[in-house]
């Protein structure tokens, strides 16, 4: 999402500047009695009954039946009631413009999210989060975007062109202390193969959209893109990132299922996971399906005023875009996410939450729904954003599960997801990095969401605009 220029120091004074608490994260024992838990390991969904979980130093100590749980020396223990426990939900595509958001990815159960367009703030914050200082969900990110000059280029991206210009941006960006890399698509051949080549001297990993190289006209319907969508399949992307990508470079916009589904098979045989974020492309379906009206519905008071701000051109856009057409775009984005699905691509759930239609928190929930509207299997859904997004981030070991040794990041629920998605919607608790959170102070946390510190915002901007080189004047009052 690009930074608009034009009256956005205005916007800013227009605002008065708020401070969130930080809150020390406790270091003492916490034991889940009286819990079901519910695995998402098999093809099918399992559940253990009458269960405690003990929770030690940021990590599941033990899972043990009740009557075999001992609550000598534990500092806290908690009554579930019988409720559900799950593994806490991974939103694999967010962009936070500040830290107030936080709370309310916490709020809908996500523990941990990655953040797809870094700033040097999110380093800073991850660490502070780590630490406890900060209550949120635990932050991955990459750098900033690196992109070339093009029609899809904007303000917040790091423009690189030359094979030495990316080199160089990819050694900044591993200097400053990123270790992940987003790639955009008006990406040079000559870049492109640059970024390769020095992550991989770097030890460093690749998300993003799937390069294409100079775009000329003709493309795609006459003439295929400069970089063909085999290669990028063939140069270690972690993840491609939304449906539409893989549309539209690898399908060259061509809404054929048989050929789509030859392309899933080629996917999944170079083991690269795919985001669909299908939210993304909906909620702007829902903007031109009401003229606009959409973007006033509950919980957009989440999103930042500044972003709102600079996305009045997208705003007019999308509510006068042609509803039949891309009606039947979303439709077959949906049909190309079954088919991944079904010829075995790792699929992972990202919400793309923080662009101006995607509310923090709850837009993973509706992405999970929408998932199960393309028609994937209860199980597939919510092992999207639980184990499928802990082996894309290399994390199969540690995240992702309810089990001895895993990171205490945990949802407490009233019913079985597995039965229902909408029990999502009816989160008693969270466990996030062995903090125990209720629901009353999920709530507190989603009210404090919606105060904005616009001052600081401004901050984060003017500083990652600043570290890329970028002239950020325009951004002072």
């Amino acid at each position: 999402m690009s930074i608009a220029r034009s009256g956005f120091a205005a916007i800013v004074l227009a605002f008065v500047s708020f401070a969130a608490p930080a809150q020390a994260q406790s270091d003492e024992t916490l034991l889940l009695h009286n819990v079901r838990i519910l695995h998402l390991d098999r093809e099918e969904a399992s559940v253990d009954k009458a269960m405690s979980i003990l929770i030690e130093d940021g990590r599941i100590a033990s899972v043990t039946p009740i009557e075999k749980t001992s609550e000598a020396g534990v500092a806290t223990v908690i009554d579930g009631h019988g409720r559900f426990v799950m593994a806490g939900l991974t939103d694999m595509h967010v962009h936070i413009w500040d830290r107030s958001s936080l709370g309310a990815y916490l709020a809908s159960g996500v523990t941990t999210v990655r953040n797809a367009s870094g700033m040097p703030f999110h380093l800073r914050l991850a660490d502070r989060i780590e630490r406890g200082e900060i209550v949120g969900p635990r932050l991955i990110t990459t750098g900033p975007i690196l992109n070339s000059p093009g029609p899809n280029a904007q303000i917040n991206h790091e423009m690189v062109t030359t094979a030495e210009e990316a080199r160089q941006a990819v050694r900044r960006q591993y200097e400053a202390g990123f270790r992940r890399l987003k790639v955009y698509s008006n990406l040079t051949s000559e870049a492109y193969e640059a970024i390769l080549h020095e992550a991989g001297r770097l030890g460093m990993t690749i998300m993003g959209h799937t390069p294409e190289g100079v775009r000329q006209p003709g493309m795609p319907d006459d003439i295929p893109f400069e970089i063909e969508f085999a290669h990028i399949l063939e140069g270690g992307i972690v993840t491609i990132e939304h449906v539409e990508s893989i549309v539209w470079h690898g399908l060259r916009d061509r809404h054929d299922a048989d050929a789509g589904r030859e392309l899933a098979r080629q996917i999944a045989a170079a083991q690269v996971a795919v985001d669909p974020t299908l939210l993304a492309f909906y909620n702007l379906l829902r903007v031109a399906e009401t003229q606009g009206g959409y973007l006033q519905r509950e919980g957009t008071e989440l999103l930042n005023p500044i972003l709102v701000a600079q996305s009045e051109a997208e705003y007019e856009r999308w509510s006068g875009e042609n509803i039949p057409r891309n009606r039947a775009a979303f439709d077959f984005y949906k049909r190309m996410t079954r088919i991944l699905s079904d010829e075995g691509v790792l699929l992972v759930a990202g919400s793309d939450a923080g662009i101006f239609t995607n509310v923090p928190g709850i837009s993973l929930i509706e992405e999970l729904e929408l998932l199960e509207q393309a028609g994937l299997g209860r199980n597939q859904v919510l092992r999207a954003a639980t184990i499928n997004a802990a082996k894309a981030l290399d994390e199969q070991d540690t995240a992702g599960r309810v089990a001895e040794g895993y990171r205490a990041d945990l949802i407490l629920l009233e019913s079985d997801p597995s039965a229902d998605l909408g029990a999502l919607r009816s989160i008693s608790a969270v466990v996030a990095g062995g903090r125990y959170l209720d629901r009353a102070a999920l709530d507190r946390l989603l009210e404090d969401a919606a105060i904005h510190d616009l001052r600081r915002t401004q901050r984060n901007l003017v500083e990652a605009l600043e570290a890329q080189g970028v002239d950020a004047g325009i951004l002072q009052p």
